[in-house]
């Protein structure tokens, strides 16, 4: 179950930037799960990665190509995450590039290659080379919901979002397709997420544009705290449109930046609104913090919270549950007395203790809604910061139990 009704998105297409998907039965019979994506050459590309030290062997690959390379393909698979699974791995990961490089007569330096799934288990990329011959012939400049369904494990529904604006009198457009529904905690990245625009940006450039976006978006974004071994953000300029940016302080870098970061966010809030066994999606705000590092604890304390989650699933306006993790959040020196919280716009604790004028049928007609706003204050200076998260439910118990399953 997701929180809200799936987004009807009209994606437009990026000229330069065909895609494909087909079902090789990497782990499951029907069910879309290689991907490939063409981008033009001469393109711009740039990516953000996984900090975790585990990273799978599609990460490593991609991240040393990146840097070495100009990227003319990205191959996805979904179904097994080809992490921990050391040098053979590698070869596997490998091999598949070599194979799709060798169908599209390009240097396998040029393919970069993805995995989502479980971990721990070989990839089994006889089943990849066998679909890659009909997967290269799929291409097609309109395969957008196709790729975006392809790329989904737990998901419940694909993630697309798009943006057309004109700056200095010439359109740019941004079209971008996004996975991830459990271990969720970008640091970068927990999910897997594709962003292409025809606007004309280099590449150092177009990493601060990514970095910029990234930031408040996908790495404000918690199910479970898990960072996971494989994930990743792509953002691709193919440089085919009338928009040429070659600074980040003109004025068409700056409305890039702002149609960027509204795709990066919605495609970072519909990941949460479809979180494993959803049932809520929330905003844990935090101001008048001393520094974004404390708001972001403790924002990241109380959306982590396994008691503070399972009470947003009951419906239960548990607020001391709420207090307790922001007093466990490591700020030195809290003035209790000077911290606020409230559920909506209803506010349930100052001063310590619960607020004279809280009544519990208010408290508890905020934690009936499907999407609730915590705003803490710290009374502490003058940073802010936001985060989204989800509930803690049993179904997301079950799945993650019957996950290999």
């Amino acid at each position: 179950m997701a929180v809200g009704p799936e987004r009807n998105v009209s994606i437009v297409p990026i000229e330069g930037i065909r895609l494909a998907a087909v079902e090789s039965q990497i782990r499951y019979a029907n069910r879309l799960d290689l991907v490939l994506v063409e981008i033009a050459p001469d393109s711009a590309t740039a990516g953000v990665f996984t900090q975790n030290a585990f990273c799978a062997a599609p990460v490593s690959i991609a991240r040393q190509r990146l840097e070495n390379s100009a990227s003319r393909y990205f191959l996805i698979n979904t179904g097994n995450a080809n992490a921990g699974t050391g040098v053979e791995g590698e070869l596997a990961a490998l091999a598949c590039c070599d194979a799709i490089a060798e169908i599209a007569q390009t240097s396998s330096q040029q393919v970069l290659p993805f995995s989502t799934g479980v971990i721990g288990e070989q990839l089994p990329y006889e089943k990849i080379l066998v679909a890659l011959p009909a997967l290269y012939k799929a291409l097609s400049v309109d395969a957008w919901q196709t790729a975006a369904q392809g790329i989904l494990t737990t998901d419940t529904r694909p993630k697309l979002a798009s943006a057309s604006f004109t700056t200095n009198g010439s359109q740019a457009n941004i079209s971008g397709f996004a996975k991830g529904s459990g271990m969720i905690r970008p640091n970068m990245a927990t999910m897997l997420a594709y962003v292409f625009t025809d606007a004309n940006i280099t590449k150092p450039l177009l990493e601060n544009f990514l970095n910029v976006a990234v930031k408040n978006s996908f790495n404000r974004i918690t199910v479970d705290g898990d960072t996971s071994t494989n994930d990743c953000c792509m953002l691709v300029a193919t440089g085919k449109g009338s928009v040429v940016i070659t600074d980040t302080d003109s004025q068409a870098a700056l409305d890039f930046q702002a149609e960027l970061n509204a795709v990066f966010e919605q495609l970072a809030t519909d990941l949460i609104r479809d979180a494993e066994g959803a049932n809520k999606f929330i905003t844990i705000e935090v101001h008048e913090g001393a520094s974004e590092q404390e708001c972001l604890a403790v924002a990241y304390t109380v959306a982590e919270s396994p008691l503070v989650k399972t009470a947003f699933f009951a419906s239960d306006p548990n607020w001391g549950r709420i207090l307790a993790a922001i007093g466990r959040a490591g700020l030195v020196d809290l003035d209790i007395e000077s911290v606020t919280v409230a559920l909506g716009d209803t506010l349930i604790a100052s001063k310590g203790a619960v607020d004279a004028g809280y009544s519990e049928s208010a408290g508890q007609a905020e934690m009936d809604k499907d999407e609730i706003r915590v705003r803490i204050n710290l009374g502490r200076g003058k940073a802010s910061e936001r985060v989204w998260t989800s509930d803690l439910s049993s179904e997301y118990v079950r799945i993650n139990a019957d996950y290999r399953s």
